[in-house]
């Protein structure tokens, strides 16, 4: 059988990255019951597996090689330079099949500070399952907002965003190369965008109740150079999905995404 086309080889100089693509893992089998629990009413997700370990779908993985195809057709001076990965299987997959066709030589990293939101004593309940359950915590969710809320044994959104403050510097480094890739969860990737671009509470708020991320999407931030402020090029792109003919998901609740597993 032969093997699959490598992109083209190229010099990789560091200076820090001025180009980041963000991707969102692809469909893993924890979205899918999440989204069946929430329709049938239930208050319990049915997922044994604890959240690292979660894989993609057969969806999932066809999704993967669609953000592989795109990656492969871009031009060689804009292949990632360096790539960094959730630590969790669906996001550790999706990368593995999108860089099947990497060069030799890119550095790969996977990092703790970039895994999903930890949810604590929510984890595996539905909206309904809090309200039913844990009405404590969803009245104390209600009151302090779903930026600063925290569940017992969990993270909130300001949690994640002071971890992602720290990864942002790693891309400033003078090994790190102009263009670098994140494959991540929909809440890192928000949270990257409101870190990097400065953007308020109440603008990230509506951005996730606006236009959740959908599975395998990809978002473009872009720079001038070291120590400027990050814009968004691109955002919840799955242009690429269309074209390869793989099933676009969403699997993320709008109105509640506290509850909701990536």
């Amino acid at each position: 059988m032969a093997s699959d086309p490598q992109p083209p080889q190229r010099e990789r100089t560091g200076g820090g990255a001025t180009s980041v693509l963000l991707v969102r893992h692809g469909e893993s089998a924890a979205n899918v019951a999440a989204t069946a629990a929430e329709v049938a009413g239930a208050e319990m997700i049915d997922m044994p597996l604890r959240d690292a370990d979660v894989p993609l779908t057969d969806t999932g993985t066809d999704q993967a090689l669609a953000i592989r195809h795109w990656l492969d057709a871009r031009p060689a001076a804009e292949y990632p330079d360096s790539v960094w990965v959730s630590p969790y299987l669906r996001a550790a997959e999706t990368a593995r099949i999108a860089l099947g066709g990497r060069p030799n030589g890119i550095r790969r990293v996977h990092d703790e500070r970039l895994r999903d939101r930890e949810l604590g004593v929510l984890d595996l309940l539905t909206t309904r399952g809090v309200q039913a359950r844990l009405p404590g915590e969803a009245a104390r969710r209600e009151r302090l907002g779903r930026f600063y809320y925290r569940p017992p044994g969990g993270e909130s959104w300001a949690d994640v965003a002071l971890r992602l403050r720290s990864f942002l510097t790693e891309l400033d480094a003078d090994s790190v190369g102009p263009s670098a890739l994140v494959v991540s969860h929909d809440a890192v990737i928000l949270l990257l965008r409101m870190v990097g671009e400065g953007l308020t509470e109440s603008e990230t708020l509506h951005l996730a109740q606006t236009e959740p991320l959908l599975n395998a999407s990809i978002t473009t931030l872009v720079r001038e150079g070291r120590g400027s402020p990050w814009r968004v090029r691109t955002y919840n792109d799955v242009s690429h999905l269309v074209v390869a003919g793989a099933t676009v998901t969403a699997h993320t609740s709008a109105e509640d995404a506290d509850v909701s597993p990536d």
